[in-house]
């Protein structure tokens, strides 16, 4: 039986690039008292050999592990990925990665992932969200590493944070429908006790409709988030029969307003004609749905990258000197086909 050979080490990097070990760990760290032209001997030899830098010793001994903890609510939302890849992208830059973690819009399995990823040091916490189980709180108020609170803007921030007034980007909606002559308006959403993003749009478009005079008892809540196409025509069934006469609709997602939109088509309800339709957060198929899908642009990639930034500054600053951010981003209303 063949043994299996045991995996090069640093010193056998540091043989076959001529150099002693320390300088080899120093490459590695991209310390600048290594020149380019040694640092790229030391990879080509690591690379010959086929070795891997152990993140783990070099951790214990830096107390830096080069990694960012990032939880989002759901890995199969195109906002979210967005996001994802905006921030990891601007991280790459500067070779810090991130360990993802999703919460299916719970609480409690957020404040277990928080945790489990304090537990291995990471150089930064990211959230989704301003709404936390209080001993989450605590954990992320203890961890002693910047915290980043996104796609929210919560009343009382643990850290910094990178986000947006979900119910302001929900009275953006309101207000075009008013201005184009619709009174009789009404909101698809779920189930607003684990999505607290959706509430908030929710509450906005309440608070929207009564601040001008309008009747705000027309909503519908179909099934738990996230909430896809299948719940948005269910809640538009709802809706319809309930509220045959409601002439604009806002839904908490795009993926729900195409399934609104689809079973008022189904039954012969002509959009915008009949009932106009609006969504959130600019997905792909509301812009190539037939017709098109008004939306808000809540720019997902762009929180990502502003929250890189922000982790980057925060990780920068001396520590204990570095005063919480908030970086607001602004919502836009694109209309489109849907009215």
């Amino acid at each position: 039986m063949n043994k299996r050979p045991k995996p090069p080490t640093m010193s056998d990097v540091a043989r076959q690039a001529g150099v002693s070990p320390m300088t080899v760990s120093r490459a590695f760290r991209h310390d600048a008292s290594i020149s380019e032209k040694t640092r790229k001997t030391i990879i080509e030899a690591a690379d010959a050999l086929g070795y891997v830098l152990d993140t783990t010793a070099s951790g214990f001994s830096s107390r830096k592990t080069g990694f960012v903890a990032v939880t989002i609510p759901s890995i199969n939302n195109a906002n979210f990925a967005d996001t994802v890849r905006g921030l990891t992208e601007r991280l790459r830059e500067s070779e810090l990665q991130i360990l993802l973690g999703y919460t299916d819009y719970n609480v409690e399995e957020e404040e277990r992932l928080v945790e489990q990823f304090l537990r291995r040091r990471p150089e930064a916490v990211v959230v989704t969200g301003g709404t936390h189980t209080e001993r989450c709180r605590r954990l992320l108020d203890a961890a002693g590493v910047p915290v980043v609170e996104t796609w929210d803007l919560p009343n009382n921030p643990i850290g910094h944070v990178v986000g947006f007034s979900n119910a302001a980007a929900a009275e953006l909606v309101v207000e075009h429908f008013r201005q184009e002559g619709k009174t009789r308006l009404a909101f698809i959403g779920g189930d607003t006790s684990r999505d607290t993003r959706g509430l908030d749009r929710c509450r906005g478009f309440v608070e929207a409709l009564e601040s001008r005079g309008l009747d705000s008892c027309r909503l519908v809540a179909s099934g738990s988030p996230p909430i896809t196409m299948r719940e948005g025509a269910a809640a538009a069934r709802t809706l319809l029969s309930r509220w045959p006469d409601t002439e604009a609709v806002m839904c908490v997602s795009d993926l729900s307003a195409f399934g609104a939109m689809t079973e008022c088509l189904r039954n012969g309800i002509r959009v915008p004609d009949n009932i106009s339709i609006a969504g959130f957060g600019a997905y792909d198929i509301a812009e190539q749905s037939f017709p098109s899908i008004t939306t808000v642009d809540a720019f997902a990639e762009d929180i990502g990258i502003r929250t890189a930034e922000t982790v980057l500054t925060a990780l920068k600053a001396p520590a204990g000197s570095s005063e919480p951010l908030t970086t607001k981003i602004a919502p836009k209303l694109i209309v489109r086909e849907t009215g």
